[in-house]
Parts: C-alpha cells; sequence; structure tokens
C-alpha cells in the first residue's frame, strides 16, 4: 500500500486545485464546503460556499438565521434537504456543545445530516482524525486501481471499499491524504475515458493492465426517475404575484411556488383550464391568460418534471385561500425552487 500512498501523494503536491476549503481547517467551513459539493460541481459550488459563508459565518449565526433565509441563500442548489439538515444540525451545536464544532467522530456522525463520509472529512482534515473517506470519486479509483468487482451499491460493497480505502489511507496525514485520493478521481481519474497514459499511477493499475477501465466501477441498480405533470399559473393580480407555500411531504418543501395544478398523465393547456382545480383557483375572478408557455423540463435525481406556465391577469378583491400576494421588487426574498426562479428571470422580476 506504501506505493500508492506515495504515488498519490506526490500527484497531489504537484496537481491539486486552489480552492477556498483547503486553505482552512475550520470544522464549520470545511463541513459547509463538503455539503455543498456532495451533488454540486465545484465550479458551481464555489459561488454558493462564499455566499453561504457571508451570511452565515460561523455556527451561531446559521442555527439563530430562520429557515427561509437559509433556503434562500441555498436557492438554486437543488437537494434542499441539504440546507435543512445543517440548520437543524447547528442547531444541535448550539445548544449541545455551546456552539463549538465536535471534534470527535461520533459526535459528528450523529449530526444530522452527516453520514459517514462527510464525519470521515471534517474528522480527518479539521481534527486530523485518520478516518478514510469514501465518496464517488473514492469507489471509482479503488475499483480500478485493485480491480474490485463488488458493485459499489451493495452492502458487501460498501464494507469492502471501505475497508480498502482505511488500509490505503496514510494515517500519519489523513486529511491531506483524504484530498489527494479525491482529487485524483475529480481530475485525473475521471468517468468514462482517463488520460490513463501520462497517470503516474497507470503502471499499478488493474484496470489499465486488463484495458477494461470503462467497466469500473460496477453497480446493480438502475436510477428510476418518475414523471410529473406540474402546471403554474403565474398569476398578477394588482401589480403584485400569488404565491403559495409548499407543504412539509414532497420536493421543494416549505418554498414557495406560482398556484399549482398537478396531473398524473400530460394534459393540453384546454384540459387544465377546464380542470376543476382551475375552477376553484379562478371561478370567482376575473382574469385573462396572457400567454401559455411552451413546456420545458426540469431533471432531479429520481423525477422528471414536465412544466408548464400559465401567466395569468386577474381582478377581484380577495385572493384564493392559502395564497399570498407579493410585489414584484419583493419577489426575489422568497425561496422559490429553480424551475420557478428562471422563469422569474425570464420574465424579469
Amino acid at each position: 500500500m506504501d506505493e500508492y500512498r506515495k504515488a498519490l501523494t506526490a500527484w497531489y503536491k504537484g496537481n491539486r486545485r486552489e480552492l477556498p476549503w483547503r486553505e482552512s481547517h475550520d470544522p464549520y467551513e470545511i463541513w459547509v464546503s463538503e455539503v455543498i459539493l456532495q451533488q454540486t460541481r465545484v465550479g458551481q459550488g464555489m459561488d454558493y460556499y462564499h455566499n453561504f459563508l457571508l451570511a452565515f459565518p460561523d455556527v451561531n449565526s446559521l442555527a439563530l438565521a430562520p429557515e427561509e433565509a437559509v433556503l434562500k441563500v441555498w436557492q438554486g442548489l437543488g437537494y434542499y434537504s441539504r440546507a435543512r439538515n445543517m440548520h437543524h444540525a447547528a442547531k444541535t451545536i448550539l445548544s449541545m456543545h455551546e456552539g463549538k464544532f465536535p471534534g470527535e467522530y461520533d459526535s459528528i456522525r450523529n449530526l444530522k445530516g452527516i453520514g459517514d463520509y462527510t464525519a470521515a472529512a471534517i474528522a480527518s482534515i479539521a481534527f486530523d482524525l485518520p478516518y478514510a473517506v469514501v465518496d464517488g470519486n473514492v469507489y471509482r479509483v479503488l475499483s480500478r486501481l485493485f480491480g474490485v468487482s463488488t458493485p459499489i451499491d451493495s452492502p458487501a460493497g460498501k464494507k469492502e471499499f471501505y475497508a480498502l480505502a482505511q488500509m490505503l489511507l496514510d494515517t500519519n496525514h489523513p486529511g491531506d491524504f483524504n484530498q489527494a485520493l479525491m482529487e485524483f478521481g475529480a481530475i485525473q481519474c475521471i468517468p468514462g475515458r482517463p488520460d490513463c497514459e501520462n497517470c503516474r499511477l497507470s503502471q499499478k493499475c488493474y484496470a489499465f493492465f486488463n484495458q477494461s477501465i470503462t467497466d469500473f466501477p460496477i453497480k446493480i441498480k438502475q436510477v428510476r426517475q418518475r414523471e410529473r405533470f406540474l402546471n403554474y399559473l403565474c398569476i398578477s393580480w394588482h401589480g403584485k404575484i400569488i404565491l403559495e407555500k409548499r407543504g412539509d411531504k414532497d420536493i421543494w418543501r416549505n418554498m414557495y411556488q406560482f398556484p399549482l395544478i398537478e396531473t398524473p398523465l400530460a394534459v393540453s393547456p384546454e384540459e387544465i383550464i377546464h380542470s376543476s382545480e382551475w375552477q376553484s383557483l379562478l371561478s370567482n375572478h376575473t382574469f385573462t391568460i396572457e400567454t401559455i408557455f411552451p413546456e420545458r423540463i426540469h431533471i432531479l435525481t429520481h423525477q422528471r418534471l414536465l412544466i408548464r406556465f400559465f401567466l395569468i391577469s386577474m381582478d377581484g378583491d380577495d385572493l384564493p385561500d392559502g395564497m399570498i400576494a407579493v410585489e414584484k421588487s419583493a419577489i426575489a426574498k422568497f425561496p422559490v425552487p429553480k424551475p420557478i426562479e428562471l422563469f422569474l428571470q425570464q420574465m424579469g422580476y
């Protein structure tokens, strides 16, 4: 294992990207970066990292912030449970650890939303504790280097890869080594067809010698996407925009949206206009349909959303139940799902 450690460490010293969270050993800043990058590319996550720390520079400020403020800063990143879990964990740190980020692996792991990977990253980088990280990049590197054919999404695979990563770990410098292994997977041993000819580990790589680079890592499960059909009514009422708050049992929990009519199957705009949901929303009001926009698609991990926007002008004195009217100049203060954010930008709101 020592030859692999030395090769990865040497590669990292010469090829690592200069990223702001790598200049810090503050567990809070490392935590923020790791959570943001779980489902986000580094380039996209950079601005969010800076903006999040600007809004909430420490655990206490995050713990004391209202949820809507946290969601607003997170808006556009998706996977909003990450932000909610961080908010909950910050409150736990404030109440149970006197606002100081815990320095033991088990205490870190017990915080809401922090799994084995994130706990190991924080523990090793911030506190120099000997815990190996295993993320998608690490799975790919280890499976190729050692020819591990156990599926990475199986219980046996998770145990095997963690044991292998722990065996490979440089326990004298665990934080640097964990980052080296992840970075190697992110920019050298990439998915598809990496540049093996210019890889210093190729002569030690099982997959390279067996010409099976694209065969690793192995998975057994396929993500199945559920289709949903969302029809949003962007209603202008006395110069204001009508919003409603989403419930807490679905995607985009507790965020704001236009009034929504969801259908189980694809239907025409005419069918939406004649639906009972439309009638319950608008039957007591005078309205004009200004524009019906072409359907657009928004992809989530397990869902494929087909979205249509109706632009409507409405008169009358009363709002439909559960709705609020927001000045166009103030709508940017509300946390909204990404498709609605893009639509608002398109409309110039």
